[in-house]
């Protein structure tokens, strides 16, 4: 049985870490810059998970401001994650879950009124996580990928 993983905030030492994360899972990648602009912004939203003292994981996310999904009125506070990634060896074990749950909290501590991501629309696993977690297709991206695969926007009302 693997040893259960932790969550706590990104620190600057894992940086690297996160960046071969992000490469390994990802066709997205991001600057080192970019990293260290969120985490510095927005540290409540900059999750990693970790296992025996490896990263297997992370979210990063940063709070936005415009119009509501779900009919505030007028601009509002919504959390967008930019980015999530678990190791493949590490999936289907409740890490990604963990770690949303632990940034929408994060995005509460900013105020956030939603939160938001962009999925492939071919990516049924993150779909389906997603819709377990409260979140709802509130619209399609067509061509938002740089492959050109389109994208749906996921929403969840936070409070």
């Amino acid at each position: 049985m693997p040893s259960p993983f932790t969550l706590r905030k990104f620190v600057s030492d894992d940086l690297q870490a996160v960046m071969q994360i992000n490469r390994v899972c990802l066709p997205e990648n991001y600057t080192d810059f970019f990293f260290v602009d969120l985490h510095q912004r927005f540290p409540e939203t900059f999750i990693v998970a970790e296992e025996e003292g490896k990263l297997i994981g992370y979210i990063m996310c940063r709070i936005e401001v415009g119009l509501s999904n779900y009919g505030f009125g007028g601009l509002v506070r919504k959390g967008h994650v930019v980015s999530i990634a678990v190791l493949p060896q590490y999936r289907r074990r409740g890490v990604a879950q963990a770690i949303i749950n632990r940034a929408l909290q994060g995005m509460e501590y900013y105020k956030a009124k939603q939160g938001f991501l962009e999925v492939r629309v071919t990516n049924e696993a993150a779909i389906s996580l997603y819709k377990k977690l409260g979140f709802e297709i509130t619209r399609t991206i067509n061509g938002y990928y740089s492959d050109g695969e389109d994208a749906y926007v996921m929403t969840k009302k936070l409070c």
